[in-house]
């Protein structure tokens, strides 16, 4: 039997987060989600963004979990969650006004965050917005001792792991169509990165 999982993250950056999605998705009627994880953000967001339409995703083990989050709340807004494996060549959702995304890009490797950002040019409509949360490095440097040590604990889980730089992963979305409209700093040292569909 599937236990239901929980991130003491996502219960502590949830409320931050929202406060910007309320601005930058305040026009939007329907969100992506990649990389769901457990589903609090999911829950929690949907229910604070009433006007949207919210469809989690994430690679098939994870589904179930999701479920098990999206089951005891019942909300209409919610979307059955979808697998979706960022390296695949076709994706199951083929078009969003918006993309949500937290904690997953230094988790991916660099293969996975260039093929993300590749699809995400495709699928994402013009005036559509990209958010992206989690830790990044600016100038190459980390932005904190706990970053550096983090980055390190990431490194002994999965070597491709790595806190990304912000530099690069400006220039992937630029090549994606994307404009960066917001860096937001977050609690714990963490950003929330807003970008724009303009071409």
């Amino acid at each position: 039997m599937t236990q239901k999982p929980f991130s003491q993250a996502c219960e502590n950056n949830k409320a931050p987060i929202l406060a910007v999605l309320k601005t930058a998705f305040a026009d939007i009627s329907e969100v992506l989600e990649i990389g769901t994880g457990t589903g609090q953000h999911a829950v929690y967001f949907a229910q604070h963004l009433a006007h949207a339409s919210w469809q989690p995703s994430d690679v098939a083990e994870h589904l179930p979990g999701i479920n098990l989050w999206l089951d005891e709340v019942q909300l209409n807004n919610i979307e059955v969650p979808v697998a979706l494996n960022v390296l695949d060549e076709n994706w199951p959702i083929t078009s969003a006004q918006a993309v949500f995304t937290s904690n997953t890009l230094h988790i991916m490797g660099r293969k996975e965050v260039e093929h993300f950002f590749i699809k995400l040019g495709e699928l994402l409509a013009d005036g559509g917005k990209f958010c992206c949360y989690g830790p990044f490095n600016y100038g190459g440097q980390f932005t904190s001792q706990s970053n550096a040590r983090f980055n390190g604990w990431l490194y002994q889980q999965n070597p491709k792991s790595a806190i990304r730089d912000f530099e690069w992963i400006e220039a992937l979305a630029h090549e994606a169509g994307l404009q960066l409209v917001g860096d937001h700093h977050m609690p714990a040292n963490n950003r929330l990165l807003e970008w724009q569909k303009v071409r």
